[in-house]
């Protein structure tokens, strides 16, 4: 009985610090990734430092327009749902949010896009070359 006792509380010595621990998490960094352009049709959201969102749609034309701050969160879902209820696959968008905004407004936005249709979200990682040897 002792010996389960120990066990028990060795056990909630491990555990207590790791669930009062608050989460933490960062922006993924690959190595070497491939560069290419964006496809045609692929949409992109942006989130700032401040919290805000940007999107980056192609036009009429089919050009990118640029990333675009969007007013305010209903705003987003707004144009999300108008462009993703008219495609009937390909319902991918792509995500780039600010390393040092809290993961909570990241969840938003994927909330967000779930609502509006998006079945794929894919994050944007930034570029870290590895170092180069000389020889």
């Amino acid at each position: 009985m002792i010996d389960v006792m120990l066990v028990l509380l060795i056990i909630f010595m491990i555990v207590a610090p790791l669930i009062t621990k608050g989460f933490q998490a960062s922006i993924p960094h690959a190595l070497n990734p491939d560069k290419r352009e964006e496809k045609e049709g692929e949409i992109r959201l942006g989130i700032d430092v401040n919290g805000r969102f940007w999107l980056d749609t192609p036009g009429p034309d089919g050009q990118y327009t640029g990333m675009r701050l969007v007013p305010n969160d209903s705003a987003l879902a707004n144009t999300l749902v108008a462009i993703y209820a008219a495609r009937t696959s390909d319902k991918i968008l792509f995500l780039k949010a600010d390393a040092n905004i809290k993961y909570e407004r990241v969840q938003q936005a994927i909330a967000i896009a779930r609502r509006a249709g998006v079945r794929v979200i894919g994050a944007i990682a930034e570029q870290r070359k590895l170092p180069t040897q000389s020889h």
